[in-house]
């Protein structure tokens, strides 16, 4: 995992983030629910594609958006 900050694109537009995570394969995982579906919405109306985008609602704890996180993560039975 690393953050925005980490990468240096902490002043960066969304659409430059989602750009920086297409090219280095990462998924977003944020709180702006609705630019980030806009910018997924877009890459699907030209064919592309992304590693992800998770769209988490703001007010949960850390340890919260963890354990929701790993859920998510968690391998599923066929």
């Amino acid at each position: 995992m690393i953050t925005v900050a980490e990468a240096g694109m902490l002043s960066r537009s969304d659409e430059e983030q989602l750009n920086w995570a297409l090219e280095n394969q990462r998924v977003i995982y944020s709180f702006n629910l609705k630019d980030f579906y806009q910018l997924h919405t877009t890459l699907l109306e030209r064919g592309e594609f992304h590693a992800g985008i998770i769209l988490a609602q703001p007010g949960y704890s850390v340890g919260e958006q963890m354990r929701r996180l790993l859920k998510l993560i968690a391998p599923k039975p066929a």
